[in-house]
């Protein structure tokens, strides 16, 4: 075992911890993990037990649980391969540097000052336009192989170089500023000095303020509060940014609050993954010892929502919970357009190649310098793979960027990769996160059911009549009218939950749970008359605001809510009092034993059913609020005598001392002696609040051909509802729940199953998807990406990323990952298309996306307008682009073939510069603001974007009908030019009247063909065509060089450049016509 040790001199008490009594109570500590006759050998055991499997959780380690309640266990769970330490601590001196382990450093940067250049070029030449244009320019280096201008080869790929390079270091330089603001900040140690959060170590004794984020893996050791002898004291966190539930977790102190701790040791498992468990044990001074738990732990980037917390600092940097399971991409995202672009480059390339081959040996082999000639012909025919192609997709990028954060419709969306808008539109998988994405995270009671009655929303009033009659609540069974019911089910929901009220300094309450809807029942049992007055772990105080009286119950047991028992109990006993309110609080005096012990449930309804007594009502009513999209709750309740009480608490405690199958058996006990003859209460309906617009949105891409994934680390139950609620599932479509799988030959079952019934949607849990992408990843993949719909709970942010690419992988297809939560940051990095949320409780996956929006609905315009619009716009603007190099490759071919096979360049210097430039550039890239449907037909019609996924749009059929189209107008243009004006000069150079005509027809075709293909003209197209025609003749009579300028003012050279382009124009063109009247494309029927 590898122990770390930081040892630190032992001198005053902090001021936090000085007036504790240094004296430790054996009946304050829980149950120590040890006997006195125990060694440390045996704990370090023990937790190698924990991290083989052999003990399921912290609880196996002989500590009865926080609340008498079982907590959840995370079987399997990934650990890590590093082994457990030791850490020594005290309040008064901080560690020393230690190189065993990790800095505490925060880093999403891609590269460092060394690495930047070295990486980059690497990403850049990994392309094979960027590669293929490096050797042609090199080679103009070589005097035998220079044609023309050497910065006509070498300034194009410097300037496309250079943007890339600086959008990389822009990028990188956004993200490594945003990492020193949270290293930076400044945290207090308990000894009074302030430490940044990127140098805080192993062994720190921090502490930490209300709303302050945890800045490393904390084990709290008291919450700094003034306690009384008999409180333990409490803390919430908020861990949206971890697991992606916004409700507060309760969090308790290790030491009891009559311990003063100047120093101890922690010890503690290897680093691992699981959030959901931790095993260690805190050892005082004196020899004695207090077991951890999760209950104890403070995860990374978790808030502390409530009060003052003082915690040890155990793992740091990598080795945190929130480290270890996120990701780092390499570099940066490459579009699909771009890599099919590539394809076609290496087509063209190959072309290129074969041509200038040919060119060669139809001249013959017989000079000595033929490897010369082919070389020179390849630099020649580079314009077939033009660099402008490059120059002008990333400029395209840009303008992309700016439309989208420009549209008022969907304000603040920012882009934060510009490399891939395209991608946004050839999304077919969407993965989404649950809380805070497609749901506010705002609950909302919207029904109550006692059998023979239910109550709604405008019913409030009635159910706050029978609780001001509130009289012997917890009176006698039978038969009771509905009244008694209605003040029954409310008590018991007033008191069956794990929430807890919290005042500010302003005297406002808040509520505090792990459930956002036990909030939402509890904030309207107040409604009705019923409030949450106070409470401990120890007792629970209702005020009854019509009657003016509190009532206190002792809290005997509490049984929280696991995914695997999907219910939640609670055992408590009346206290006889009287209270009076003074000052607004209630006062306490003559209390004696109550008679009575009641154990209170709810759950869900599936579960509920098996449990309560007379529920023939709860199947119809429970399925008439699903349909409603309600989360629904079965409540019901059982009186304990004393002596039934006694019974069941001597059989749970000695459950409770087990080490093997503890929970087992504590369930067993459970179940036997209190979930029998439970009379049922009622039933609740909770609405969780959707985001705006989220049902219309998830229709509209549904429609749009995209399958929808809701990958949350929330409970089965919850994902379900607002999966209903939400649409995500169709009306009257089969929900198959794959939950708790563990042996192969059951997942074979169930991919059997679903494979015969494609049309249902898949409800799977963590641990099932984890047996599948273990065990059986293709067959898993194969079958889930056919079905419409498929909602993943329990999920971890790892879990979360492997899915997304699984069906990268195995799809081949694109994939959007949407989400806001710091736990959905993994996830939206491993897609092909990252979207963040700005979500309520951070930035965190804003800050990590491609994409960032304000809420969900904003993505339906981003990929149905702003993602089809750029992908169509960049595949015909690549598109026209090759065709403008391949025509004037053509041409030079016509002419080389023309002049017995010498490699002499047609068009040259300026000529050469100028076509690709200020002569075609600015009308080729208004493509850009070409649109073939407007804005409400696209989103009326979403099946537009369906017919995106083929890729047709760029296709190796439209790109050889470019090629046909190329060859033709390139030899036309070229043939006719020499047959009318005459190929070679006096000179033995290309004939000036020639290049004139010849040059000029290609210049007005291209701009011609430009036109011709904009659907949608705007007012900048038609500047960008005038402007060019102007400057291509204002430019004429300085082109003397290539040009014979007397002939050009000629009337013949006006007529055989006119018939020449109307030959090469009209029968395209004509083309085209006849087949957009025989088969017209959809955006075409749909304007008709």
């Amino acid at each position: 075992m590898y122990i770390a040790e930081v040892i630190f001199n032992q001198n005053r008490p902090s001021k936090e911890l000085k007036g504790m009594s240094n004296s430790i109570p054996l009946r304050t500590f829980r149950k120590p993990i040890r006997d006195e006759d125990s060694d440390d050998d045996d704990f370090l055991d023990r937790l190698g037990e924990v991290e083989e499997g052999r003990i399921r959780s912290e609880d196996d380690l002989e500590r009865p649980l926080i609340g008498n309640g079982v907590n959840r266990a995370e079987k399997d769970s990934p650990r890590s391969s590093l082994e457990s330490r030791t850490v020594n601590f005290t309040a008064t001196a901080r560690p020393g540097l230690s190189t065993a382990f990790p800095p505490n450093t925060i880093s999403n940067t891609l590269y460092t000052p060394l690495t930047f250049l070295p990486l980059t070029l690497y990403h850049q030449f990994r392309s094979f336009f960027n590669l293929y244009f490096l050797l042609i320019a090199l080679s103009q280096t070589i005097p035998v192989l220079r044609i023309g201008y050497l910065s006509t080869y070498i300034a194009p790929l410097v300037f496309v170089l250079g943007v890339t390079l600086a959008r990389e270091a822009v990028d990188d330089l956004t993200r490594r500023r945003r990492d020193r603001e949270a290293n930076s900040e400044l945290y207090e140690t308990v000894g009074g000095e302030w430490v940044r959060a990127g140098q805080l170590r192993v062994g720190d004794v921090v502490r930490l303020e209300k709303d302050r984020r945890v800045p490393a893996d904390v084990v709290l050791i008291s919450t700094g509060s003034n306690r009384n002898a008999d409180e333990e004291g409490e803390v919430f966190i908020r861990t949206d940014q971890l697991d992606g539930e916004t409700d507060w977790k309760l969090r308790v102190p290790a030491l009891p609050s009559t311990v003063s701790l100047l120093s101890g040791r922690i010890e503690a498992e290897s680093p691992s993954r699981d959030i959901h468990n931790f095993a260690g044990r805190l050892v005082l001074a004196d020899g004695g010892m207090i077991p951890l738990s999760v209950e104890n732990a403070l995860w990374t980037n978790t808030v502390l929502a409530s009060g003052t917390a003082i915690g040890v600092v155990v793992y740091t940097g990598r080795e945190t919970r929130a480290g270890m399971s996120s990701t780092k991409t390499s570099g940066g995202k490459t579009g699909k357009l771009e890599l099919e672009i590539n394809n076609l480059s290496k087509i063209l390339c190959a072309l290129t190649l074969s041509l200038s081959i040919g060119l060669v040996a139809a001249g013959g082999f017989d000079n000595g310098s033929w490897y010369i000639d082919i070389t020179r012909f390849l630099i020649l025919f580079s314009t077939i793979i033009p660099v402008s192609l490059r120059v002008n997709l990333d400029l395209s990028k840009s303008v992309y960027a700016h439309q989208i954060e420009h549209d008022a419709t969907i304000p603040d969306t920012i882009v934060r990769t510009s490399t891939i808008p395209e991608d946004l539109g050839r999304v077919e998988y969407l993965l989404t996160d649950k809380t805070g994405t497609l749901t506010r995270n705002e609950m909302e009671m919207k029904r109550v059911h006692v059998g023979s009655v239910g109550f709604g929303e405008e019913d409030v009033n009635d159910v706050r009549s029978y609780v001001a009659n509130q009289r012997n609540t917890t009176g006698g069974r039978g038969k009771r009218e509905v009244g008694q019911k209605v003040r029954d089910v409310v008590l018991a929901l007033a008191l069956c939950h794990n929430v807890t009220p919290t005042t500010d300094a302003d005297g406002f309450t808040t509520y505090q749970a792990a459930s956002p809807d036990e909030i939402a029942i509890v904030k309207w049992t107040e409604e009705v008359g019923l409030t949450l007055k106070a409470r401990d772990r120890r007792s629970i105080t209702l005020w009854n605001s019509q009657a003016k009286e509190s009532v206190v119950y002792d809290v005997l047991h509490l049984f929280p809510f696991t995914s695997e028992t999907k219910r939640m109990g609670i055992v408590v006993r009346e206290r006889k009092q009287k209270a009076e309110e003074v000052d607004g609080d209630i006062g306490e005096t003559g209390k004696d034993g109550g008679d009575d012990v009641w154990f209170f449930e709810k759950g869900a309804d599936v579960v509920m059913q098996k449990i309560v007594k007379a529920n023939d009502w709860v199947e119809e009513e429970g399925g008439n609020m699903a349909r409603e999209g309600l989360r629904t709750l079965v409540v019901g309740r059982k009186r304990l005598s004393n002596e039934e009480y006694e019974s069941f608490r001597e059989r749970y405690e000695k459950a409770g001392m087990l080490l093997q199958g503890r929970d087992v058996s504590m369930l067993s006990v459970v179940s036997e002696v209190l979930e029998r003859d439970v009379e049922l209460l009622g039933m609740t309906g909770v609405e969780d609040k959707l985001q705006d617009d989220v049902k219309p949105s998830l229709e509209v891409l549904r429609n749009a051909g995209v399958k929808i994934w809701m990958l949350t680390g929330d409970k089965v139950e919850t994902a379900k509802c607002v999966a209903v609620s939400a649409k995500l599932v169709a009306r009257g479509q089969y929900i198959h729940t794959v939950t708790r799988l563990q042996r192969g030959e059951d997942a074979v079952r169930e991919l059997e199953f679903l494979g015969s019934k494609t049309d249902s949607c898949l409800l799977i849990d963590g641990e099932s998807i984890q047996l599948f992408l273990d065990t059986m990843r293709s067959e898993f993949v194969g079958v889930a990406t056919v079905l419409p719909a498929v909602i993943a709970c329990r999920c971890t942010p790892t879990q979360k990323a492997d899915i997304a690419m699984m069906i990268k992988e195995y799809t081949k297809r694109r994939v959007c990952c949407i989400g806001d939560g710091g736990n959905d940051v993994s996830m939206i990095q491993a897609a092909d298309v990252g979207v963040g949320i700005v979500g309520k409780e951070g930035k965190q996956a804003s800050l990590a996306a491609d994409f960032s929006v304000l809420q969900f609905s904003f993505l339906t315009k981003l990929l149905l307008w702003h993602g089809r619009n750029s992908y169509k716009r960049s595949a015909k603007l690549a598109q026209f682009v090759i065709h403008r190099g391949l025509v004037i490759a053509v041409c030079q071919t016509v002419f080389s073939v023309s002049s017995q096979y010498a490699p002499i360049a047609l068009h040259q210097g300026w000529l050469l510069v100028g076509y690709a430039t200020i002569y075609t550039m600015f009308p080729v890239f208004s493509f850009v603001l070409d649109r073939d449907v407007s804005e409400g037909l696209a989103r009326m019609y979403p099946e537009l974007y369906k017919e995106l996924k083929e890729g047709r749009t760029l296709s190796y059929r439209s790109f050889f009908v470019w090629v046909a189209v190329s060859v033709y107008q390139g030899c036309v243009i070229q043939i006719l030019a020499q047959f009318l004006v005459g190929l070679i000069g006096s000179d033995d150079a290309p004939n000036a009247k020639m290049v004139a005509v010849s040059f000029t027809a290609l210049v007005l075709n291209e701009l011609a063909m430009a036109a011709f293909e904009i659907t949608t003209w705007h007012r900048y197209m038609i500047i960008a065509q005038v402007c060019t025609a102007t400057v291509y003749f204002v430019s004429i009579p300085f082109l003397g060089d290539y040009f014979n300028l007397a002939y050009v003012v000629s009337i013949p050279f006006v007529w055989k450049t006119a018939l020449v382009l109307g030959i090469s124009l009209i029968p395209p063109i004509a083309a085209r016509w006849i087949r957009r009247r025989l088969k017209p494309p959809s955006y075409v029927r749909l304007q008709r």
